[in-house]
């Protein structure tokens, strides 16, 4: 092996850490087509992906349901709890047992307009059970969005209910051992004038990657329990404005998020390798 002389080495290390990122695609057959594909999910009891699939022009969105099988991913279906209208953003807790989700489904004969926060619990045997929407002290009478539930012990989520900082902001909300819920805003250093939509907290629950108008920003949580200013993500994920429905890896270290290609495949799935090399997504069939 050939040694490096220290400034060398320096000037390699330098260069590696300001490198710009490489994304890769992850366009399994079966999942990735013609249509828009966005908001992965993976069952952590199952390895099954839940995905949403929508027009090319981004809208009609509907929760669907892959498999891994010994051929490769299953073709996708509705998965058990699916109900009538739009469904999308489905993400589940760290032990697979509750799934929350956003939907319009008709609701006491009432149908809804606006999307609201749902959630769908399964039982020791795997069935799912029946969704529940979340009570008014999380939802509105405007849309939310992107429910995704924190190792904080909150669950984040958009909303364009009063109050906020714009359009649409981050909101958070946490219930108490009695049961009541209590919400509150993320304020100034997250939200803006403009909309933000959905939140991804990290798996410690120190950071969000937050999708805005502008684009992926990234806050971290401050020694006084609130968030530094964001910061605007690298310009090769900021491409087009697209750019949706942000996950990751149960480490942190790998981001997938969705983005309009703008040709045949319309919406498909780019993978961001932010901390080194990891199997994930899941390969399938399974090695």
């Amino acid at each position: 092996m050939t040694r490096l002389a220290p400034a060398a080495l320096a000037a390699l290390l330098l260069t590696a850490a300001f490198a710009p990122p490489t994304l890769e695609t992850w366009a399994p057959a079966g999942i990735s087509s013609d249509q828009f594909e966005s908001h992965a999910a993976f069952d952590p009891r199952t390895g099954d992906v839940y995905f949403v699939r929508s027009r090319p022009d981004f809208s009609g969105w509907r929760i669907l349901m892959s498999r891994c099988t010994a051929s490769g991913w299953s073709a996708p279906a509705d998965p058990p709890f699916a109900g009538d209208g739009q469904e999308a953003d489905p993400w589940f807790t760290a032990d697979g047992r509750t799934l929350y989700f956003i939907s319009n489904r008709t609701t006491d004969g009432i149908k809804r307009a606006d999307l609201d926060l749902w959630r769908v619990d399964r039982d020791a045997a795997g069935r799912w059970g029946t969704p529940v929407r979340l009570p008014p002290q999380v939802n509105s009478t405007t849309y939310e969005w992107f429910p995704r539930p924190s190792a904080d012990g909150w669950l984040y989520y958009g909303s364009g209910r009063p109050g906020g900082q714009g359009k649409t902001d981050i909101w958070r909300a946490r219930q108490d051992a009695g049961g009541a819920w209590r919400t509150e805003n993320l304020g100034p250093n997250v939200n803006s004038a403009k909309g933000e939509f959905e939140a991804l907290p990290s798996p410690d629950g120190k950071s969000l990657i937050v999708q805005s108008d502008d684009g992926y920003f990234e806050t971290h949580k401050a020694a006084d329990g609130g968030w530094s200013p964001r910061k605007l993500l690298v310009p090769e994920i900021n491409v087009n404005g697209s750019e949706i429905g942000m996950t990751a890896s149960p480490s942190g270290r790998t981001l997938m998020f969705a983005r309009d290609t703008k040709g045949p495949k319309s919406g498909e799935f780019f993978v961001w390798r932010r901390g080194g090399h990891e199997t994930w997504p899941p390969t399938c069939p399974r090695r």
